[in-house]
């Protein structure tokens, strides 16, 4: 399998909308309330925007009130990586998309405690949403 890790700027340019861009590659945030996804409520699977790698199901979704999807679970773990964030005077875990490096936002320890505990807490720019049929 190819390594989408080791592409070029010009190539994530050419793939990605320029707010795609500036969240996944740059590691950007949308303003709270304001993308696409943060309140949709379909059954379906999110996705990596820039590679489509399957990310979130709707049934890990919840009402965070933050402003972002919130999801308790990746779909696998091996499709997602967690690194230490120290931007912005900060210590948080930021979530990558493991088979192309996209930046999808951070996690957090304040989820449901029913489930997980967790709040991965993504930007709609960075998911893509396929609906269940």
């Amino acid at each position: 399998m190819e390594d989408l890790r080791t592409k070029p700027d010009d190539y994530w340019r050419q793939q990605l909308t320029p707010e795609q861009y500036q969240v996944c590659r740059l590691k950007g945030t949308e303003r709270p309330f304001t993308g696409a996804l943060w309140d949709n409520h379909q059954s379906g699977m999110y996705e990596c925007v820039a590679c489509r790698q399957p990310l979130f199901s709707s049934t890990a979704k919840f009402e965070s009130g933050s402003g972002w999807p919130s999801f308790d679970d990746p779909v696998s773990r091996e499709h997602v990586e967690v690194v230490e964030d120290r931007s912005h005077g900060m210590l948080r875990t930021e979530v990558l998309c493991k088979r192309c490096g996209a930046h999808l936002g951070h996690l957090f320890p304040d989820g449901p405690r029913e489930t997980t505990g967790q709040r991965y807490c993504i930007n709609s720019a960075a998911l893509a949403f396929s609906p269940s049929e």
